[in-house]
């Protein structure tokens, strides 16, 4: 039964022929495998962490050491894999930080070339494991086969794909920013394997296709990267919408976003910007038929597009690295005091990398945008038709932070360790688990009681908004729209907005007090004529 339930847990993952472990060789000298377990219930459907050992121990003696990369705990201690171990962890489904990169590449290099060249001696080995040992382990094993092997891009994740999965079952990394992280270790390759990590400043979130019912908000990385930190959640004041009304379910015209209560204007006409959305810098959306009509919406069930929106932060969002996330999800209202939740998409980049750091020598540009269309996104992103879609397009401006202008912005080279030199190893997560990898507001699809945690930032209501009361959201002062088709973005950093104080991290409470949601200050329903 046991062996059973491992075949049916590894899926579309090849097991090895001799051991019947879920395991592969990706090269003689790499090895992926699932994380193991020591204890039940995890060992009866999980690589038996006494097993992998013994297979260990009499195909490679000594000679092998294991990297794992579980921010939510190994599931074993040290002491039961001889303390053979790095510990390098970051949460699932996501890149890992990339100043780990050089520290990870560098070590398992260390290992692979170190140790006496006796006769009768067994070449040593490298095993790679996360909890599936899919998308962390064949990351980081495709990045040691870039940077040290010289392989290219391509030939890297055909080879773990080829090893890792059985045939026809996909991709054996398949994350979109996993993917980019390996293209970047490509280009950090090429340029001399030099990573300057800064901080980075958020000035503007521009959304294309923005629909109704959908939380925006940005996270980053801290303690090593065991844990994703929610840096800024946005709200009402702190959106312009440049044009376009986010149609809802229902029909109804100028929709609430249920998260951030973002009550859309329409077309804003008589603006210091009309001109520029005049001269089709903005795709212009589809119009929303008016409510109370049969719209074709509503009769196939397919979604019109959203509303053209920029967010912009009215404090300082301030990341420690530059590793930054961009984080959507929507939610619907159902019945009974639930809601739905029907899509959660991010993204994950990096500014040394889109600033050009590698093929500028390490001098990145300080400011930047970084785009992309929604289905390149991560995540379960939702469909049009399924009326479940949250955005169609994203760009992301920002800068490197400077807090004291003119004395040297804080900035940490890092160069790879050499073959010689010792290579600093992260303080592991917790192995017996439990441990909070990313923000407690929930990034799972399904149904949500609507509780006092939740009650304020959970109702997707269609409403009609009260234009006297958010001429705010009119005013698009300083605002230079930028284009959704891949064209450069026109964006002055001069005119966004100079916050005075820096952002601090939202809790759930501060997050419910503070969204100005559509319960809290919009009326109830009106029936339309």
């Amino acid at each position: 039964m046991a062996s059973l339930l491992r075949q049916i847990v590894a899926g579309p993952r090849s097991r090895h022929p001799e051991a019947g472990l879920d395991l592969c060789y990706v090269t003689p000298f790499i090895i992926a495998t699932s994380g193991p377990s020591g204890t039940y219930p995890q060992r009866a459907y999980r690589n038996p962490l006494d097993q992998l050992v013994k297979f260990l121990d009499y195909k490679h003696g000594e000679e092998w050491k294991i990297w794992e990369f579980r921010a939510e705990g190994t599931g074993y201690p040290d002491s039961e894999v001889y303390g053979r171990i790095r510990h390098y962890p970051w949460p699932d489904h996501h890149p890992p930080p990339f100043s780990l990169v050089p520290m990870i590449v560098a070590g398992m290099r260390n290992w692979l070339l170190g140790g006496e060249k006796k006769e009768g001696r067994k070449e040593r080995v490298v095993v790679v494991h996360c909890k599936a040992g899919k998308g962390r382990s064949g990351t980081m094993a495709c990045s040691y086969l870039i940077s040290e092997c010289g392989w290219k891009r391509e030939e890297a994740l055909a080879r773990f794909t080829e090893r890792r999965m059985r045939p026809g079952f996909g991709q054996g990394v398949s994350i979109p920013s996993q993917l980019r992280w390996v293209g970047y270790v490509d280009r950090w390759t090429k340029g001399g394997k030099f990573y300057v990590e800064r901080q980075i400043e958020i000035m503007g979130v521009h959304v294309w296709g923005l629909r109704d019912g959908v939380k925006v908000q940005v996270e980053g990385y801290v303690d090593e990267g065991k844990k994703i930190k929610l840096f800024h959640v946005f709200t009402k004041k702190e959106r312009v919408v440049v044009e376009g009304n986010t149609p809802g379910g229902g029909g109804f015209t100028d929709m609430i976003s249920d998260m951030a209560g973002f009550q859309n204007q329409g077309r804003i006409t008589g603006s210091k910007s009309s001109d520029q959305l005049d001269s089709g810098k903005f795709n212009k959306p589809q119009p929303v038929e008016s409510a109370g009509s049969s719209s074709t919406s509503v009769d196939t069930g397919a979604e019109a597009g959203g509303g053209a929106v920029i967010f912009k932060p009215s404090t300082r969002v301030i990341l420690p690295t530059s590793d930054i996330n961009i984080d959507f999800e929507r939610r619907n209202k159902a019945s009974m005091g639930w809601t739905m939740v029907t899509a959660v998409a991010h993204v994950w980049f990096n500014a040394y990398f889109e600033g050009n750091g590698p093929e500028q020598d390490g001098k990145a540009d300080d400011t930047g945008v970084f785009e992309i269309e929604r289905d390149k996104m991560d995540g379960i992103k939702g469909s049009s038709r399924k009326g479940t879609r949250a955005l169609d397009r994203l760009a992301v401006v920002w800068k490197a932070y400077d807090p004291d202008p003119g004395r040297g912005r804080k900035e940490d080279i890092i160069h790879e360790p050499g073959v010689n030199s010792p290579v600093r190893e992260t303080q592991a997560a917790d192995w017996k688990g439990g441990n909070e990898t990313s923000p407690g507001l929930g990034k799972d699809l399904g149904l949500r009681t609507e509780s006092p945690m939740s009650a304020d930032i959970s109702k997707a209501n269609s409403v009609k908004s009260n234009e006297a009361n958010d001429s705010d959201a009119t005013s698009v002062e300083g605002v230079k729209p930028s284009g959704p088709s891949g064209e450069d973005l026109d964006v002055d950093l001069n005119n966004l907005p100079q916050p005075e104080a820096n952002g601090s991290e939202p809790t759930l409470a501060a997050v419910n007090a503070g969204l100005d949601t559509a319960s809290a200050t919009t009326p109830q329903r009106v029936s339309e004529v």
